[in-house]
């Protein structure tokens, strides 16, 4: 019996789970040596141990029962490509939008000072994602274009539609030395616009928290990892920092506007900020209005502007319904994070409790149609799907 039944359900976040390793088979060899540095190591004892596992007739046998209790590298179709279709089969949903594990800050090249070496692990990163989810055309992949080098982000962008990509990913965090706003970007979101595919962001991307923040003479606090140096109460604050203020100048600059069909997506950045940013977008444009012909030649008030184009994944712990009820029907995804273990092992039961006074209307678009929305040509039409029913 697979974990959704009987409806169409989109997932908005999902995980390819690959060793270090993985995504040097898919960098040229004239920057492997450049990159080698940069690979996050894991104990190969580990990584045998764990392909070994996946190996065990005893253990794969129990993959359906435990499709959404395993976690981590032990989830079917982890790491293993041919293992993610049957994944898709016990999960139920109708697609998945896939994103990587390790490369989700592109390594941190993106300094100013390695852009050739910087764009050509996104490449690398683009091939390793399109490859992955050939598979079956209900895994989505994601291309990762940085926006360090101006002239090269429309053509990065082109090559990872070319391969299949069917959302293209930027960074949350504003590149060294000009605006994610620039003009000179305007290529890329006519490249996307055209396509119909949307511009997204993920976790990982953003600055992180000043380290100095946790110096507090009380010693390191574990994190849910066990760890003292990952991700804890305090560092998750940070995590919609940056995207906040590159929305921010992308719909107050006007590219949303001059780019009037092209969606854009936050995923895994939760959304419990969202309506207070739309709110102060608005606060902002009403106080500066009267100095500044951009917000005079904006098309609507900023947050009517975001709620045309901005997609948002809340966190199964944030409140949902509130989310929705004060961003508009239209804004909110699901999501499970799968198989990362932040997601839980029920994030459905989580967000159909946080939904049980929600209208019927308002859960088919969070479960369903604002997913095909953000999705655009990127979702092939055989995937839409029933609609949501109670």
């Amino acid at each position: 019996m697979a974990y959704v039944e009987n409806r169409t359900i989109h997932d908005a976040d999902a995980h390819v789970m690959e060793f270090p390793e993985k995504i040097v088979e898919y960098i040229s060899e004239k920057f492997k040596s450049d990159f080698q540095p940069h690979i996050r190591s894991r104990d190969q004892n580990w990584v045998d141990e764990t392909t070994a596992l996946h190996d065990d007739p005893e253990f794969k046998a129990g993959a359906e029962a435990e499709i959404m209790t395993r976690r981590g590298h032990e989830a079917l179709g982890a790491f293993r490509k041919e293992d993610r279709a049957k994944t898709l089969d016990y999960l139920g949903f109708a697609s998945q939008l896939m994103f990587t594990s390790d490369a989700l800050d592109n390594y941190g090249l993106e300094t100013g000072q390695s852009n050739a070496l910087a764009c050509e692990v996104a490449r690398a990163h683009n091939r390793m994602m399109a490859d992955f989810c050939s598979v079956d055309k209900r895994l989505l992949a994601t291309g990762y274009v940085p926006l360090v080098d101006i002239a090269q982000a429309p053509k990065i962008a082109k090559e990872a539609l070319e391969m299949g990509c069917k959302g293209l990913v930027i960074p949350s965090r504003c590149p060294p030395g000009h605006s994610p706003s620039h003009i000179g970007l305007e290529p890329l979101w006519s490249l996307a616009e055209e396509a119909g595919v949307p511009i997204l962001f993920h976790v990982g991307g953003e600055h992180k928290m000043n380290p100095d923040y946790h110096e507090t003479g009380q010693g390191p606090v574990l994190d849910f990892h066990g760890g003292a140096e990952n991700f804890t109460s305090t560092s998750y604050m940070t995590i919609p920092l940056a995207l906040w203020q590159t929305l921010s100048v992308l719909i107050v600059d006007g590219v949303f506007d001059r780019h009037e069909k092209l969606k854009f997506g936050a995923i895994e950045l939760g959304a419990s900020w969202v309506p207070g940013w739309m709110r102060y977008l608005d606060s902002g444009a009403e106080a500066f209005k009267k100095g500044e012909d951009r917000l005079k030649n904006l098309s609507a008030k900023p947050s009517e502007i975001a709620q045309r184009q901005f997609r948002v994944t809340p966190y199964p712990h944030e409140p949902t319904d509130w989310i929705i009820e004060n961003t508009g029907p239209d804004v909110c995804l699901f999501s499970s994070d799968f198989p990362h273990v932040e997601g839980g092992r029920n994030p459905l039961k989580r967000f159909e409790t946080a939904l049980a006074n929600t209208s019927f209307e308002k859960k088919q678009r969070f479960y369903r149609d604002n997913f095909i929305d953000l999705m655009g040509a990127g979702l092939d039409a055989s995937l839409h799907g029933q609609p949501y029913s109670e």
